[in-house]
């Protein structure tokens, strides 16, 4: 069987035009897929390398069980907590997210999505400031200039140039990367300043004194001084002019930006700059997002709470305080007592002091792909993957929501994240009322 138009769930790019070979429910053949992304659907493909049956783990002992028992220990741990973590949310689908928010809500949790230790700063900015952006459809069709602020796109997102902004032929760039420039601002030469029309380095954590020098000169300043964060300040003219003079520029930019000295406050200086360059001419600001859902994440949450990420449920309505109830200052602070991890890792990548009370307390871990989290948690549910083995929605770094399909079947017995959340999410609610009901009769007889 050959699919076309499949949609690759590795990063946020979700390149929609992969075309796969089936042969009795194995991936034998991929075009036009990245390296990276040809690797997820091979990986997805060969269930040997996969961990399929349910676990609990009990006095150091792995024991394989039914999903329906993994579920009632999920919906124990969770229904027994006072305050806990659910965890991820961003390499799954929208339908999963959902009940996430419902089982958040009904456990007076916090739910918490990985763009609290990435682009948390840029969505802070956005709430102050604003998000002048268009889609990546836009950029293929109508910019001549592309800017990749703090970002490497040939490794993070391998398709990304070739698909939407530099190389690609266009309905008003017909001669594709000829009617382009490509600029890069990095702390280092990286693989993609290799291949561009200028590369400038900026000092390390002083991205924002360039933005404002930018400003500055775009508004009709004069600089006085020779170079401003590294910069020399003829290149800062220059590239100031190529801003203003180009027909249609974006600003794309990633973690290499969101997290220097600054944070948020550099990312308000910069969308400030792209809103001050619209005098001029038409340019837009895109986060560089990595997971391919982290997006919809956000927007699911947002649609449901109100807020894009770090909800605390805690008080019976949802509350929203980044450094608060954001899912690392929780575990370093010691305030939550169980947690749900869903298509995230973060023993191998949240700090020190986080990870060992995340250890201390029962957790559960559902992801597709067997990880290091999984290996520590009270109860290990393995799922389908999402655009390969089941399908949902997702929603493109520009916010254009895609429809991922399903090629194969998962292996036997392993369901899709939407369906295992929904089923915790019923059992949970069950005990609760189990449990509201008990204490009611207790009442009574009292």
């Amino acid at each position: 069987m050959h699919y076309t138009d499949v949609v690759c769930t590795f990063c946020g790019t979700l390149c929609d035009d992969i075309e796969v070979t089936v042969e009795d429910n194995r991936i034998i053949d991929i075009r036009h897929a990245c390296r990276v992304g040809a690797s997820k659907f091979f990986k997805a493909s060969d269930i040997k390398h996969r961990r399929t049956k349910p676990i609990i783990r009990e006095n150091g002992r792995e024991i394989e069980v039914s999903l329906e028992e993994a579920v009632e220990k999920a919906s124990e741990i969770l229904a027994d907590a006072y305050r806990p973590l659910l965890y991820g949310w961003s390499s799954t689908t929208c339908e999963a997210i959902k009940y996430g928010v419902f089982l958040t809500d009904l456990v007076g949790g916090i739910m918490d999505n990985t763009a609290t230790v990435c682009h948390g700063p840029s969505v802070l900015a956005f709430q102050e400031v604003g998000y002048p952006s268009c889609t990546l459809g836009e950029v293929k069709n109508r910019a001549d200039l592309i800017i990749y602020w703090g970002s490497n796109p040939l490794h993070a997102h391998p398709r990304h140039l070739s698909r939407y902004s530099f190389y690609p032929r266009g309905f008003f760039r017909e001669r594709g990367m000829q009617d382009r420039e490509l600029i890069v601002i990095d702390v280092r030469r990286t693989d993609t300043a290799k291949i561009a029309n200028k590369f400038i380095k900026v000092e390390q954590g002083k991205d924002y004194e360039l933005v404002s020098a930018l400003r500055y000169v775009l508004n009709g300043g004069v600089l006085k001084k020779d170079y401003v964060a590294g910069v020399s300040r003829e290149e800062i003219y220059e590239l100031v002019d190529k801003m203003k003079s180009c027909s249609f520029g974006v600003l794309f930019f990633g973690m290499g930006l969101t997290q220097s000295s600054g944070k948020h406050r550099t990312i308000d200086n910069a969308i400030s700059l792209v809103r001050d360059l619209n005098r001029f001419t038409k340019f837009n600001i895109m986060m560089m997002r990595g997971h391919y859902n982290v997006t919809g994440s956000n927007e699911v949450l947002a649609w449901e709470t109100g807020y894009p990420y770090a909800v605390d449920f805690s008080r019976g309505y949802p509350r929203y305080n980044p450094g608060e109830t954001s899912a690392v200052d929780v575990l370093v602070r010691g305030e939550v007592d169980a947690a749900l991890i869903i298509a995230s890792d973060p023993v191998s990548h949240f700090p020190k002091e986080a990870v060992k009370h995340l250890l201390r307390i029962p957790y559960i871990s559902i992801d597709a792909f067997y990880n290091a989290t999984s290996m520590f948690a009270k109860v290990y549910i393995p799922t389908a993957v999402a655009g390969i083995e089941c399908e949902g929605t997702a929603y493109r770094m520009d916010g254009v929501p895609i429809r991922v399909r399903k090629i194969i079947e998962p292996p036997e017995g392993v369901l899709s994240d939407e369906e295992v959340v929904r089923m915790i999410y019923e059992k949970t609610m069950e005990k609760i009322k189990e449990r509201i009901e008990e204490e009611a009769a207790e009442k009574v007889i009292v």
